[in-house]
């Protein structure tokens, strides 16, 4: 039995939970819903009962763009896998995937109405989804000038107070502190960001890491429409970022874009995703995926065709650090061959690299 918005009549939990102590075969409820409960709400955990997942839109192999050749699982697992296969999905195709969106009912609408659609989305988180959550929007205008700020801020650790300046260039009146973070904490709530947290490793810890997470919405797509750049215009290196000096704004997209994909296919295999980085940004990497035994995978994003020595050389400092622990080292880019580098780091475009 499916239920939707289960949290909009939150007895549902309960009368669910007393079910499944009246019969405890498995799979026979599916709760659904775009948020928890309101907070004030009082629900029984659900424990030894209801396993709460969270549903991310549609990876990039969820797609059905390319059939992937890389495991992540595999290389979790320490398998010795070859790193191959051939991709004949290039920069502006991933620019078409990043617009497109992994929501399945947007993506494969016309270009028009799938902007009308994440218009329409961001609209409703604003005008109903907030209130419904017991949030008082008082200035419409300014969360949605806060989200827009905070688009720009994806795949950075930029600090709250800077996306807030962004949000409110030249004004002497700014929202609250405890406005934004009550807005940040709902959006949150409602699966609309979706922070990346740092990384922490809990062998022989690394000295000086940040613990501020990355900043990502939920879906690139969302992103990329509360900015307002099209196709021509990512591919042309339009669009603002915080901090203006790191990269492109289509480059913070196809990270936003590797790391959706990546948190789905670790969740499959029962492992976190978190990022690292060091308080003088001397050392940074996009992406670690530990599993249960503490191995780990580092994973960098390129927004690009052909790979380096410059971009493996956080992955290869990284596994000076911790040896073994780091069972693999991966480039997720836009070119189109899976290979193996001689210094042992995987070169994988994003459409070859599956769960």
């Amino acid at each position: 039995m499916l239920i939707d918005e289960w949290q909009l009549e939150p007895d549902v939990w309960d009368r669910v939970r007393r079910a499944v102590d009246d019969d405890s075969t498995g799979g026979r409820f599916l709760l659904a819903g775009s948020a928890g409960v309101a907070p004030g709400e009082r629900i029984h955990s659900g424990a030894g009962r209801i396993v709460s997942m969270a549903m991310r839109p549609m990876s990039f192999s969820e797609r059905g763009v390319h059939e992937p050749t890389v495991s992540l699982r595999a290389l979790l697992e320490g398998e010795p896998a070859e790193i191959t296969g051939t991709s004949d999905v290039d920069l502006p195709a991933y620019t078409d995937e990043i617009l497109r969106s992994g929501l399945p009912g947007i993506r494969d609408l016309p270009e028009r109405a799938r902007q009308l659609q994440l218009d329409s989305y961001i609209a409703r988180i604003v005008q109903r989804e907030l209130p419904e959550s017991g949030v008082n929007v008082r200035r419409p205008g300014a969360l949605r000038a806060w989200l827009t700020a905070y688009a720009t801020a994806t795949a950075t650790n930029a600090a709250y107070s800077t996306i807030l300046d962004a949000a409110t260039p030249g004004e002497g009146a700014k929202p609250a502190r405890q406005t934004v973070g009550a807005y940040r904490e709902h959006l949150q709530r409602l699966f609309v960001l979706d922070p990346l947290e740092a990384w922490i490793p809990t062998f022989a810890p690394l000295k000086r890491l940040t613990y501020t997470p990355k900043h990502h919405l939920v879906d690139p797509a969302i992103a990329a429409r509360l900015v307002g750049v099209d196709k021509p215009g990512l591919l042309r290196g339009q669009g603002g970022r915080i901090p203006t000096a790191i990269g492109t704004w289509l480059g913070a997209l196809f990270e936003s874009l590797v790391a959706q994909s990546v948190r789905v296919y670790a969740a499959a295999g029962a492992a976190r995703v978190g990022h690292l980085r060091t308080k003088n940004h001397q050392h940074e990497v996009d992406l670690i995926v530990e599993t249960t035994n503490r191995s780990c995978v580092a994973i960098e994003a390129k927004l690009a065709n052909t790979v380096d020595n410059h971009d493996v050389e956080h992955l290869n400092w990284l596994h000076e650090q911790i040896g073994d622990r780091l069972i693999d080292r991966v480039v997720v880019y836009t070119g189109r061959f899976a290979y193996r580098r001689p210094d042992g780091v995987a070169v994988v475009p994003l459409a070859l690299l599956g769960p």
